[in-house]
């Protein structure tokens, strides 16, 4: 049995900043972590790897430094990695990302499950996952909470939870397939330390590929290949407004009442 589990390296988000200037993001000294849905997808991974056996394997796609990403799921406890990183990727969209990722995931010697996060926190599209299932012709489950069966092989099925507006719904679906995660699936691991300090230190099991090692031109990937393009981003505007009510505590709290029923905050 193999899975593939998805990750991309984003910034923390409690530490963005805009350029005033550009409106690109500033990542000088930003952190960046693994975005939070892939965490828990790569636990659910790894969780099913201990009830089956097999192996997990980790695809990222972005920068050199995106190698710390992928170390830190072999740390975790997946047993390969696959970095796609060439200047030729910059300026993807969610399809252009979506088609790298296809081809990269065929060069790979086969799987039974690929798995994911609903959405990644510097984009919020949740596009990705089901373009990539689109493009490689899978069945495709989004916001899985759950899977309560699964069984690998030739004809293999599963059975998850998935979370819809309302409530949730239990579904079968035949494998390989593609599975986008949400929270509530469970709590991610931390990385062991013994293999997180073997991975940052020898980095053998991860695979650099580019471009050609994708068997791709330049014009089919990245900017030249994107569908859509941010022509601009910017902060919102922001009015901060102030006033300090007074009088004794019950006459404050009427006021306090009175001003957010006005905004039509209560």
């Amino acid at each position: 049995m193999k899975i593939i589990v998805l990750i991309k390296q984003v910034p923390d988000t409690t530490e963005i900043k805009l350029d005033p200037k550009t409106g690109n993001l500033l990542r000088e000294g930003v952190p960046s972590i693994i975005n939070p849905d892939d965490r828990h997808a790569l636990e659910a991974a790894l969780r099913l790897k201990e009830a089956h056996g097999g192996r997990v394997a980790v695809l990222s796609m972005g920068p050199q430094q995106a190698i710390d990403a992928v170390s830190e799921a072999l740390g975790m406890g997946a047993d390969e990695g696959v970095l796609l990183s060439d200047s030729a990727f910059a300026g993807s969209d969610t399809w252009a990302t979506s088609f790298t990722l296809s081809r990269a995931i065929r060069k790979m010697d086969g799987f039974d499950l690929i798995l994911c996060g609903r959405q990644a926190i510097d984009g919020d599209t949740a596009q990705v996952g089901p373009q990539l299932a689109e493009i490689l012709d899978l069945p495709q489950v989004t916001a899985v909470c759950g899977i309560s069966s699964f069984e690998p092989g030739a004809s293999g099925r599963s059975q998850v939870l998935r979370r819809v507006r309302g409530g949730y719904q239990r579904l079968n679906c035949t494998l390989p397939a593609l599975f986008t995660v949400v929270s509530e699936i469970n709590t991610p691991r931390c990385p062991h330390m013994e293999r997180l300090l073997r991975a940052c230190k020898t980095k053998t099991a991860i695979k650099h590929w580019n471009c050609a090692d994708l068997g791709l031109k330049t014009q089919e990937v990245g900017l030249a290949e994107s569908l859509t393009q941010v022509i601009t981003t910017f902060p919102p505007k922001t009015r901060r407004k102030s006033e300090i009510l007074e009088g004794d505590p019950r006459s404050v709290a009427g006021q306090l009442v009175d001003r957010l029923q006005d905004n039509k905050l209560i």
